[in-house]
């Protein structure tokens, strides 16, 4: 099976590794499955008949024909010949947040995929095949080098586990990377407004576009946000935070308590 450079395309062979990954999922007849990346059926020849329904999506011409042809007469399978990032998750479910999500996903678009994922409604869970290191910084925590914007974006409306190692030599053609499966669970119902994900969002971008300097800097200065005197000083007070801090020392929780405190005296 030929690999497409273009579409980031690396085929996972290793059968003990696929059933594993497909194991992981826990799904029974009553739920739907949404494969991404379906690619050569890896994955796909394990999962179909577990679930009640299963949406196979690949944007390659060749492989989406292929898995039409092989499953897609089958009544509980659907095939859809399209690009993830532009698909609506209602039109596969009424309710997308029953919605179990499993995916061997292109490493050059990890980022892109998961925050769609992350959309509201979010699915039940999600159990994806992630480069070892965007792993790493998926499940960091506070001071270390690899937490960072993703740990906080995803880990503020989402838990994240580590499921299984996988080395590069599962794969073919054998990427320069090796890999690890995680499941992130999303928080239902979720923990924060729409209005407070949108200021999470602006702020954890601002703070590690800025996370060598100081919070208090970061929430005067930044132009995304330009917090007033009065404002920091009403934060110190309701939080006791040492605002000479660095974005890499606050936690989740504390991304959480603040942009629930911008939204707030915002309004």
């Amino acid at each position: 099976m030929w690999a497409k450079k273009s579409l980031g395309q690396n085929f996972l062979v290793d059968t003990r590794i696929q059933q594993k990954i497909v194991e992981a999922l826990d799904c029974s007849s009553s739920d739907t499955v949404l494969e991404i990346g379906s690619g050569g059926g890896a994955l796909t020849r394990h999962l179909v008949g577990r679930p009640g329904h299963l949406v196979l999506v690949e944007l390659d011409d060749r492989l989406a024909k292929e898995l039409n042809d092989e499953w897609g007469s089958r009544p509980d399978v659907d095939v859809l010949h399209q690009d993830f990032l532009e698909l609506d998750l209602a039109t596969v479910v009424p309710d997308p947040t029953e919605l179990l999500v499993l995916g061997n996903i292109p490493y050059n678009i990890t980022a892109p995929i998961i925050f769609k994922l992350l959309e509201r409604p979010r699915p039940r869970a999600i159990i994806l095949m992630v480069q070892r290191e965007v792993a790493d910084r998926l499940i960091a925590e506070p001071g270390t080098r690899e937490y960072g914007a993703l740990t906080v974006g995803v880990r503020c409306v989402a838990s994240v586990e580590k499921v299984l190692s996988v080395p590069r030599n599962a794969y073919r053609p054998v990427p320069g990377v090796d890999s690890t499966v995680v499941r992130i669970t999303p928080t239902a119902p979720p923990s924060l407004s729409a209005d407070e994900e949108r200021s999470l969002r602006v702020v954890t971008r601002a703070a590690f576009a800025w996370r060598r300097k100081q919070m208090q800097k970061i929430l005067r200065d930044h132009e995304a946000l330009r917090l007033s005197r009065d404002r920091l000083d009403d934060l110190i007070r309701e939080t006791a935070w040492d605002l000479t801090r660095r974005p890499e020392t606050l936690s989740p929780d504390d991304f959480v308590r603040l942009s629930e405190f911008i939204t707030r005296t915002a309004l």
